[in-house]
């Protein structure tokens, strides 16, 4: 049970429904995911080991996360989706390949919805991962990925990034197929980093809001 709370309250953090700066309340998440208080305190726990929440003298509250640390976020990321592209690259079955190509596909197709295209790059993301056949690699990742998921805006809103971003993606993609495994960790890596350069734009221009990735 403590589980299954744990992560029914971290999904409404990722997707938005329980929002940056709220603050929590044992026995109302209690109520609202039909439960009693002990499964949601030990919920509450774990997520505050993800810093994903934060005590108060009195309660708990999500936890927001400055500009500046998210784009410390970006950094670190940027090694990590090399280190993962690589190691798809000498690692991904037949199966795996199929996945990416299905992500690129949705992708490429699409519309111009912003959360839509964040949806689907992740995915695209996620099948790299799994790809890496590196548990470590894909719990880091994961770990870092959820505190850029959970705000309202995303890098992917401009068309010509989007473009970018899908161009990037094939080039990536084929560099897995053939197993080039140093050109893949370039292209993630040159992905990320501009990546980060599009979201450092967005926080001058939108006063240090952070943004969905």
């Amino acid at each position: 049970m403590a589980t299954s709370v744990y992560d029914e309250i971290r999904e409404a953090i990722v997707v938005g429904a329980i929002v940056p700066g709220q603050v929590l309340s044992e026995n109302q998440l209690a109520t609202d995911f039909g439960t009693s208080r002990t499964p949601v305190r030990e919920a509450l726990h774990r997520l505050e080991i993800e810093d994903l929440v934060e005590r108060l003298p009195r309660g708990v509250r999500v936890r927001e996360t400055s500009p500046e640390e998210i784009i410390d976020i970006y950094d670190v990321r940027i090694t990590l989706e090399g280190a993962a592209a690589r190691a798809a690259a000498e690692r991904a079955t037949e199966l795996d390949r199929r996945r990416l190509r299905v992500a690129q596909d949705a992708m490429v197709a699409a519309g111009s919805d912003p959360r839509q295209r964040a949806e689907t790059n992740r995915h695209f993301h996620e099948a790299i991962w799994s790809a890496s056949h590196s548990p470590t690699l894909v719990d880091l990742l994961h770990r870092l990925n959820v505190h850029l998921v959970r705000y309202p805006t995303t890098t992917l809103e401009g068309d010509d990034r989007w473009t970018a971003v899908l161009s990037e993606h094939e080039e990536l993609l084929e560099a897995i197929e053939s197993r080039d495994a140093l050109r893949a960790r370039q292209i993630a890596e040159t992905h990320m980093t501009a990546a980060r350069e599009v979201r450092m734009q967005m926080y001058a221009e939108q006063g240090g809001r952070p943004t969905r990735s």
